[in-house]
């Protein structure tokens, strides 16, 4: 299906509600001895994820996306529009999930018919390389959304695999928490919970602790990579941040690009001002889609998340009911103006904002078409702010040429566009390279989109031109 079409994926994502079962009795129960499928899932029974709530332990013949689709061990909904269609992903890597909810008061996410937030998903394979990888989930999405993206390549590295729902989802999570920040606030929370619950989680799994724990993530996962090796880069080797969301208390943020964008969408801003902004120059074909899928939502439930009070009708108490309302841009945002706003507003923010003091080694990708976060007001910012606080020697910055926020554009436009999953998967193995082997990657440089070959599953990081 061609993205130009039909309802825009981002707002499938947004609004879907798919059922997912309750996980069947048998399988949760992996055949009482944790011996099922052939002798695999050893010592699936004595697996406990500290802190749980709630948790259930299947034993699987394949814990990627091809032997999970159509069950209620993943959900390709939630997927929507993050990979390419022509993506090759492996399959066929036997092990123990274990799916469940840490306490939790709020109630955004449905999957599992738990009506519970602070969800989980945590994998085991069978054949472990000693390592764990944590993320979160990008956008407003949920715990199964970067399956395809990061879980089943890391799972057919050997990787123990661990992604939460950050605590809160949906285009609604900004009514979670009593006080202006608090939802973004628990996703760093709950992130910082799951990581120390998988680590001991994996402990019981294979006797002993992982030798190695990666962070990362996609756009808000992004973000939280960032901010757990500001805050607890004890609990990490190193991380890969995929075009992460910036946010700093006197800005830039999406707070104070996107109103140009909703203003180009009613009509008072025209293509100079969306430079000014930060938006790319070739970007421009991109513009139509995004006005109707992503900069109006953004904007309004991101604001209603830090500065409720600026117009407390829009989105008021829900961003609507169907995907024309939940899309549509409050007009007053057209006007919003970051940087006038209260005091109380940049506190608000500043809870959760980012410093660029990492701790630990850091790769960040960006594509330079991202018409959503773009790189000007973005991560060209905050590899200016790691280098800021002396911490430059940690980080690698990599542009990608064609690349836009979510790679399933590509497939409407592949002579203009390219895929950053596979400038991703390189990341990961030059960070591993770096962190265990002492290799260090290539020098920040713009990976060039090359005229010609496979750019939907290949992508060398050390071509093109040197430098920021």
């Amino acid at each position: 299906m061609r993205l130009s079409r039909g309802v825009p994926l981002v707002a499938a994502a947004l609004v879907s509600a798919a059922f997912m079962c309750p996980v069947p009795a048998g399988a949760a129960e992996g055949g009482g001895s944790g011996q099922g499928h052939g002798g695999h899932c050893v010592h699936q029974e004595r697996v406990r994820v500290p802190g749980a709530a709630f948790q259930q332990a299947a034993c699987l013949p394949d814990l990627t996306t091809a032997g999970l689709a159509g069950t209620p061990y993943t959900d390709t909904a939630d997927q929507a529009g993050l990979t390419a269609l022509g993506t090759r992903t492996p399959s066929g890597v036997p092990g123990v999930q274990i799916d469940g909810y840490f306490p939790d008061s709020s109630h955004f996410n449905t999957t599992h018919g738990w009506n519970h937030d602070a969800q989980f998903v945590i994998r085991l394979p069978d054949h472990w390389n000693g390592g764990l990888v944590v993320t979160g989930a990008p956008g407003t999405r949920k715990q199964y959304a970067t399956d395809k993206a990061i879980s089943d390549q890391i799972l057919a590295q050997g990787y123990a695999y661990a992604a939460t729902d950050k605590g809160n989802s949906g285009a609604d999570f900004y009514r979670d928490g009593a006080r202006p920040g608090d939802a973004v606030a628990e996703w760093n929370t709950r992130t910082t919970q799951l990581t120390r619950a998988a680590k001991r989680a994996v402990a019981q799994r294979y006797g002993h602790a992982p030798r190695r724990t990666y962070m990362t993530g996609i756009s808000n996962g992004g973000y939280l990579t960032r901010w757990q090796l500001e805050h607890h880069p004890e609990l990490y080797d190193g991380g890969v941040d995929w075009e992460g969301a910036l946010w700093t208390a006197d800005g830039p943020s999406l707070l104070t690009s996107l109103p140009t964008a909703v203003a180009r969408t009613l009509g008072s801003a025209d293509d100079a001002d969306m430079y000014a902004a930060g938006f790319a120059r070739g970007s421009e074909f991109l513009w139509p889609y995004h006005e109707h899928a992503y900069w109006g939502v953004t904007q309004k439930i991101y604001r209603a998340e830090f500065d409720p009070g600026y117009d407390a009708a829009c989105p008021g108490p829900s961003a609507g009911t169907t995907a024309e309302q939940i899309l549509a841009p409050c007009p007053s945002d057209a006007t919003y103006d970051y940087v006038s706003r209260p005091a109380s507003v940049h506190r608000a923010v500043a809870r959760v904002g980012l410093t660029g003091r990492i701790g630990k080694p850091l790769i960040t990708l960006h594509g330079d078409l991202d018409a959503l976060l773009p790189k000007a007001a973005d991560s060209d910012v905050y590899a200016r702010m790691v280098d800021a606080s002396g911490r430059g020697a940690l980080h690698r910055y990599y542009t990608i040429q064609g690349g836009t926020h979510v790679d399933g554009l590509y497939d409407t436009y592949p002579d203009r566009l390219r895929p950053i999953l596979p400038c991703y998967r390189s990341a990961f193995d030059a960070l591993v390279s770096w962190v265990e082997r002492g290799v260090r990657p290539p020098a920040d440089r713009t990976v060039g989109r090359p005229a010609s070959g496979d750019v939907v599953d290949s992508c060398s990081l050390g071509a093109d031109t040197p430098g920021r």
